[in-house]
């Protein structure tokens, strides 16, 4: 699969000082074959399945065991956080303040935040050539566009990935 980058806070360049990592992370976004069965639920599986084999840790939470299990990220790998986003745009503030409270504070487990989701392109061709329903789903472009306005809560580095079709 085919993909777009958006760096906030230089965070490019900060992810090409783990250069394994960023390769780690893009190899398995290009891994992924566009077909019918390529559901919600189903592109999660497939990512989850692809990081848990590299060793990436499955759903760490954000603040220390005991306090609040509910809060989580997707994936953590050598102070790399990963969240996966398909669903409705209206997380994308809870996903952006997880990576900044895990950068921030006495928590101090990311340098960078990885998001992931799709490009409205990648959503259209799913919903014409495949009639799978993504209305409503965030897409990179909203994240691009947002992203920058949250600059005062959110002063963590962010590598935005938009799939495409």
């Amino acid at each position: 699969m085919k993909f777009q980058s958006y760096s906030y806070r230089f965070a490019e360049q900060l992810l090409n000082s783990k250069l394994i990592l960023k390769h780690e992370i893009e190899d398995t976004i290009r891994k992924i074959e566009i077909s019918k069965e390529l559901s919600r639920p189903k592109l999660n599986q497939i990512i989850e399945e692809e990081f848990v084999k590299l060793n990436w840790m499955r759903q760490p939470p954000v603040f220390s065991s005991g306090e609040d299990a509910y809060a989580k990220m997707d994936f953590l790998k050598e102070r790399i956080g990963i969240e996966v986003e398909f669903g409705h745009s209206s997380f994308i503030g809870i996903d952006l303040l997880k990576f900044q409270v895990s950068s921030y504070s006495a928590l101090d487990k990311i340098d960078l935040g990885v998001y992931i989701t799709t490009t409205r392109e990648f959503q259209n061709h799913m919903k014409n050539n495949f009639h799978q329903n993504w209305e409503g789903s965030l897409t990179f472009e909203k994240v691009i566009k947002y992203l920058p306005r949250f600059k005062s809560a959110i002063q963590v580095p962010v590598y935005v990935i938009g799939l495409e079709a």
